[in-house]
């Protein structure tokens, strides 16, 4: 494995970590909230781990490739990675 590749694993591995207690902290949010929007913050929260799940799926695909088919997945799980900081965003700006 070279020191490339390991260091995007570690990245993208550090990322989901995050993804994680991003959720825990939405979750709580939503406990918060009225009925009616906790209706709303979860439907919200269940896109996003569908979406974590997609990219965790790519995330473990790469770790398990070798050499060579691992620069070409990488380009989907760079693409899942980004759709889910993209549901991030757009769910976080909507918590607020």
């Amino acid at each position: 494995m070279t020191n490339r590749r390991k260091a995007n694993e570690e990245k993208l591995d550090a990322q989901f970590d995050e993804w994680n207690a991003k959720i825990a902290l939405l979750k709580a949010r939503a406990d918060k909230a009225t009925a009616e929007t906790k209706i709303k913050y979860y439907e919200k929260i269940e896109m996003l781990q569908h979406k974590q799940d997609e990219a965790g799926k790519k995330l473990h695909q790469l770790k398990t490739a070798g050499d060579e088919a691992w620069e070409d997945l990488k380009t989907g799980a760079e693409k899942a990675w980004d759709e889910v900081k993209a549901a991030f965003h757009s769910a976080s700006s909507k918590f607020k």
